[in-house]
């Protein structure tokens, strides 16, 4: 699949590994100049390397990656991270909101404050945080900006995730279409997409799962859920990110193989 982001500025959090690094690969693929945002220093180093390594399509690619370590649950983080791009290449095109952490399946009556604001912190007020300062800056521009945040399923279908996890989800896409329609008129666009069980190398740790939370979410649905990659969530990404989708505003891309409609 093929978009046109040459002279794109992109950011893009939880970069260095999972669905972020694919998202990162492509767009650099396509010519856009990437601040890949990580926690992770080591890993983004890794990315940095293969993309390197793997010799994208796109001449000089590696010359279009800025790594930028960070924790996307902070506000300075984020406000950073845009300054960032504006530092660099003069201007903030996309941003995309991929970076978040899952819980173990809990039910509220299980959950502890501690997992509950872990949860929030990386995957609803990161993003907010983001957000606002991306369309701080969309506003000093002339061609406004465009927002693509990875939300899940779970944004859709509360009951199959953990209390917190499902909730902060929700809040995110619901976040998400009221930056669409608050800012409609100042060329910015404000799109989610949401995954369903995408195969992206994380260790699945059975032990750790709260297995009255994992039976409830399990119950009712097909034993055999289909497994998405990390290219099918890029490919969304990237055609939301694009001038190609110009007109969609406000919209929750399902890209889950089907789980949602059980």
């Amino acid at each position: 699949m093929s978009f046109k982001f040459e002279n794109k500025t992109v950011v893009v959090t939880g970069a260095a590994a999972g669905m972020g690094e694919q998202i990162t690969k492509d767009l650099i693929s396509q010519g856009a100049t990437v601040v890949a945002v990580d926690i992770n220093k080591n890993a983004l180093e890794n990315l940095k390397n293969n993309i390197e390594q793997e010799g994208l399509p796109n001449a000089k690619a590696n010359q279009r990656l800025i790594i930028f370590e960070g924790d996307i649950s902070k506000r300075e983080t984020n406000e950073a991270m845009i300054a960032k791009a504006v530092e660099e290449t003069g201007k903030l095109d996309v941003l995309v909101n991929n970076a978040g952490v899952a819980g173990h399946s809990e039910p509220i009556g299980e959950t502890s404050d501690d997992d509950w604001n872990r949860i929030f912190s990386v995957d609803l007020n990161g993003p907010m945080f983001a957000i606002r300062a991306a369309v701080k800056q969309f506003l000093e521009q002339e061609n406004g900006g465009n927002i693509v945040t990875i939300a899940s399923m779970a944004g859709l279908k509360g009951c199959r995730s953990c209390a917190a996890y499902g909730a902060a989800k929700h809040g995110l896409i619901g976040l998400s279409e009221n930056t669409a329609y608050m800012y409609m008129h100042k060329n910015i666009r404000s799109n989610v997409v949401c995954p369903g069980a995408i195969k992206t190398g994380m260790t699945s740790r059975p032990e750790l799962e709260n297995q009255f939370g994992r039976e409830r979410i399990r119950a009712g649905m097909d034993p055999e859920i289909p497994f998405g990659t990390p290219k099918d969530v890029a490919n969304a990404v990237l055609f939301l990110a694009s001038d190609d989708a110009r007109f969609i505003n406000g919209a929750s891309l399902v890209v889950d193989g089907g789980i949602s409609c059980n």
